[in-house]
Parts: C-alpha cells; structure tokens; sequence
C-alpha cells in the first residue's frame, strides 16, 4: 500500500487535503509530534497484533500503552504484536507508517478509548512521513472501525 493510494481514499472520504508529508521522519510517537508541532499524546500511533492468527490493527493516542490485562480480557488471549518483518507484509504499510486507513481484508480496526480524550488526533497516512489531522467522527469512519475498545493504559 502507498502514500498515493491512502491519499486517494482520504480525499474519496473528503480528507485528502488534509494529508501532510514531511522532510523529516515521523515514524515514531515523538517524531510525528515534533514534525507536527503538536504534543505527542495527541499522535493515533495504530498497532499491529496478531490475533487468533489474524491480523488487527489497534489505534491508540501517543501517550498510551497497551494494557495486557485489558488486551486480553477483550481479545481472549495475549497481545502478540507482528514482527518488523510481519508487519509490511500483512499491513501493507512499513513500521512506521501503518494506518488504519486502507486495511487488508480480513483485517479488523479498533479505536481505543485513550483516544476520546481529545477532539482532533494525528494517524499516519501511510508512511513514515506523513500524517493526517481528522476528528473522532472521521476517523471512525475513514478507518471502518469495528468499535470502540479500552485496551489501553496512560504511560
């Protein structure tokens, strides 16, 4: 999957004009603020785990971590994150630079609730440089979430 084609998608779901791309990296939670100018909580980090042999991306605000009680009680057994090498492979994006925009089929989409907290957040665009500024409501959409999780524990 590219930048190009995440674009494309975006401005079908009327938010192509937000996409940004940088010079500079922002393949981490504080290299996306700093590209941004925002704080980093406010970044959608979206994270791979393979779940019963399938594939799910979790997206959460950039100042929360995976809660493995939680994780666990809502998926039925441990997180299990995808290998640097799994993740190119079954998210189509690189490390970095996975989005919940686009996914493969057969691959499901949560949003964390650690996200709720704030009106406007930062995914990836689907690489690892890029961004895109959408509200909730957008995201939700745009990412054909399954639903709303609490998987999640502030750093």
């Amino acid at each position: 999957m590219s930048i190009e084609q995440v674009k494309a998608y975006l401005t079908e779901c009327g938010l192509g004009s937000r996409v940004q791309e940088f010079d500079v990296s922002s393949a981490t939670v504080e290299l996306a603020a700093q590209a941004l100018g925002c704080e980093p909580c406010l970044i959608a980090k979206t994270m791979s785990f393979l779940v019963n042999e399938h594939v799910v991306l979790v997206v959460l605000a950039g100042d929360a971590r995976v809660d493995n009680a939680k994780f666990k009680a809502e998926f039925h057994q441990k997180a299990k994150m995808l290998s640097h090498e799994q993740v190119s492979e079954r998210t189509g994006f690189p490390v970095g630079g996975v989005c919940p925009f686009l996914a493969p089929e057969g691959t499901k989409v949560y949003l964390d609730e650690s996200l709720r907290r704030f009106e406007i957040v930062y995914p990836a665009a689907g690489s690892r440089n890029s961004a895109v500024k959408v509200n909730l409501e957008e995201l939700e959409r745009a990412s054909r979430a399954e639903k709303w999780i609490d998987v999640s524990k502030l750093a």
